[in-house]
């Protein structure tokens, strides 16, 4: 920026997260959404979810209209709301080899998004798709940049 700060979000994408109540000190406590997701064993929240969800969790993100190589759709941040998928969670992260946790939903349940030990941003379906890592994923989410599919159901 011309006055010398950097940013870490374009214009456009600072916009809306902030639009939806984010602010770049936000700080949620993610103990409910641990507590609740790790009952049944299937899946932990590991540092990059924790990191992640203390910054953004709870946040719903609405969109619509086209997009870069996408439609943009509406997104929430709230582990609570995929509780009842954890398994799904858990299946593909074993398929996949990584520590996949829950962190919210993406075209209103339609389909699911989480986060890998390394910050890897994911679409679970059927299949899995990637929009990057944390800062980069939520450009792509919000931009409407396609994901790249990374495995897709046998």
């Amino acid at each position: 920026m011309a006055d010398g700060r950097m940013t870490r979000f374009s214009a456009e994408v600072e916009h809306v997260l902030r639009s939806a109540g984010w602010a770049p000190a936000r700080r949620v406590n993610t103990a409910v959404w641990r507590d609740t997701l790790e009952a049944d064993g299937l899946v932990h929240m590991h540092e990059a979810a924790e990191r992640f969800l203390a910054e953004f969790g709870g946040l719903r993100v609405n969109l619509s209209g086209g997009g870069i190589s996408r439609m943009r759709e509406p997104f929430e941040l709230n582990p609570a709301d995929v509780e009842s998928e954890a398994d799904r969670f858990a299946d593909w992260g074993i398929h996949l080899g990584m520590n996949l946790f829950p962190i919210g939903e993406l075209d209103r349940g339609r389909c699911f998004l989480g986060i890998s030990e390394s910050g890897e941003i994911v679409l679970v379906e059927t299949w899995v798709a990637s929009f990057g890592t944390s800062d980069t994923a939520l450009e792509n989410l919000i931009l409407g940049v396609a994901p790249q599919v990374i495995a897709e159901s046998p």
